[in-house]
This record gives C-alpha cells, sequence and structure tokens, in this order.
C-alpha cells in the first residue's frame, strides 16, 4: 500500500526517490491517511514562532525552537531533565513515532529533529514539504490545541560528539584540510552580509566564512514546493560538484545550527554519509571569536 503503511513503515512514493533511509520521511499523502494514528505524535516547529496558532495540522503540537530546546541561561540546549518534561507533556515516549514539520521548507523542523537526535530519540521523521506543502494542497487545518496524556518517558544525557560540533573541534577540522559546508547564502558567505538577506545585519562583528569551507546554500537541497530533492539531484549537489565522499568527516555551519540542521539531514539520511556533524555555534560563535580564521570572498 503506498500512503497507509504503519508509522513505523516506510512511504513507498518516498522509497521511490531513492534515499539511503526513506524510512525518515513521510508524504503529506501519507501523513493525512495516518494523521488519527494513535502511535504518532506531530510535531510543528517554525521560525515564525506565531505560526502555528493561526493553524495547524490536526493533532499537531507546536515546539517552540527557543522556549523548548535552547536553555534559557546557559547558551546551549535543554538538559536531559528538561527534555523529558517536554516529551511527557507532549504524549510521547519511546514507542511513538514522532512527525516534525514547520515553515521556510523545514529548516526550524530539521533543527528539532537534529535536537531530538542529540538525546537519541531516533524514532522520527520530517513530513516532506512541510508546512508550505500542506497548506498549498489545501489539506485540514485547525486552531484546535491537542492534549495527549502525559507519559512516563525517560530521557537519556545527551550524547552531542557523534552529530555536534563545538569550536574548538571546527578548528581543528580546517585546520586539517577536512571538509566543511557553509550553507548560508552567498552573500552571507562571501561576507557582504552578516545575516541572511532582508533580515537585520547584526549579531557577529566580522563577516566572511570559515577557512577553506565550500558554499552549498541549504535551500539548494528543495525543490519549489518545499520538498527534498531526490537523491540523484542531492548526489549531483554534494558529491559531483562540491566531490563530497559519503566516506568524508564533514561539518556543516550556517548562523546558529538551523540551516545547517537541513544540510546535516540531508548528508546524513538522505545520501547516506557516514560522518556529519552540525556545527550549531556556527557563524555568531566564530565570526565573534577573537582570532578566528576568516575568508572573504565568492564561493568556491
Amino acid at each position: 500500500m503506498t500512503n497507509s503503511a504503519s508509522a513505523t513503515g516506510i512511504d513507498q512514493s518516498i522509497a521511490q526517490k531513492g534515499y539511503a533511509h526513506p524510512e525518515v520521511l513521510v508524504s503529506t499523502d501519507w501523513l493525512a491517511t495516518n494523521v488519527a494514528d494513535p502511535k504518532i505524535r506531530i510535531i510543528e516547529s517554525d521560525e515564525d514562532v506565531l505560526l502555528y496558532d493561526t493553524g495547524h495540522i490536526p493533532g499537531a503540537q507546536k515546539v517552540d525552537w527557543h522556549e523548548d530546546l535552547n536553555d534559557q541561561i546557559l547558551r546551549d540546549y535543554v538538559s536531559a531533565d528538561e527534555f523529558q518534561k517536554l516529551l511527557r507533556s507532549k504524549g510521547i515516549d519511546e514507542n511513538t513515532t514522532v512527525i516534525f514539520y514547520g515553515d521556510k521548507n523545514n529548516w526550524w523542523a530539521a533543527y528539532a529533529y537534529w535536537v531530538f537526535q542529540l538525546f537519541g530519540f531516533t524514532n522520527a521523521k520530517l513530513l516532506d514539504g512541510g508546512r508550505i506543502k500542506w497548506e498549498h494542497e489545501e489539506r485540514k487545518m485547525t486552531t484546535e490545541v491537542p492534549r495527549y496524556p502525559t507519559t512516563s518517558y525517560k530521557a537519556p544525557e545527551r550524547t552531542d560528539e557523534k552529530i555536534r560540533a563545538f569550536f574548538r573541534q571546527v578548528r581543528e577540522h580546517a585546520d586539517s584540510g577536512k571538509p566543511l559546508v557553509d550553507v548560508r547564502s552567498p552573500e552571507e558567505y562571501s561576507g557582504a552580509k552578516i545575516h541572511m538577506p532582508d533580515y537585520p545585519q547584526e549579531g557577529t562583528l566580522r563577516g566572511g566564512h570559515i577557512r577553506g569551507a565550500r558554499s552549498v546554500p541549504w535551500a539548494r537541497a528543495a525543490n519549489p514546493d518545499g520538498t527534498f530533492k531526490s537523491a540523484d539531484e542531492l548526489r549531483a549537489i554534494y558529491e559531483k560538484e562540491q566531490g563530497l565522499k559519503p566516506d568524508d568527516d564533514v561539518v556543516a555551519y550556517c548562523r546558529i545550527g538551523e540551516r545547517s540542521s537541513h544540510t546535516w539531514f540531508v548528508l546524513t539520511h538522505l545520501l547516506g554519509f557516514e560522518t556529519v556533524r552540525n556545527y550549531d555555534g556556527s557563524w555568531t560563535e566564530w565570526g565573534n571569536a577573537v582570532r578566528a580564521p576568516i575568508e572573504k570572498g565568492g564561493p568556491r
């Protein structure tokens, strides 16, 4: 059955796109069919934190990337206790499949997905196309906020090392000539801007990019409808054009780690790269760090 697979199955319309791990995506058709499945929880995570309140997929709950996932004092993610409390309140436990979606072609949904992975929560998927595709297909939306029974989920301590990179590690990575992928806009990469186009130019003291980084804007991986490009199209970008190999040790970064979460998802799950880390300190940290080596100029 194409779109009526169980929450743990593979959406066959996604499998046709040739990904290394098609199980991490579901289509809008699949979700529309399975939206009432008691074994799934749907999480919306947006850049615009007020968007959820204007209407959302039935049964979806909101996760605010700033309030729910980030520590409010230390620049880091929430503790295991706070993550545990969050998932319990959303009716999520180890037996729940979580489907993430959001605005901006899923960049914040991919970020929330990545943070969940830091806690070893792997029973998760992204909605291919995210909110934009669901809306454009004029599927049902609601303003009703669901409530689910509290669970007894036990959160482990975070394991950052495998998929997360820190400043010193990135410095060593760059110094050794290992591949870095800068997923920001070409203007940010060159140093002409220190924030995305059409956003306030603030947050860092210096513009440019990390020495040796390749410019591959994150949105190149998405189609106009917000879905991910096919595996062949993605390989043409990352492997043929950029020369990356699936066994490379890759670090991706942007400004604060959300756009690079999207690229991390593409490289890790859709193309099957073995070692990809997201540098969530990204340009906000690097562009303010004393004596951090910076390059300026157009994409390489």
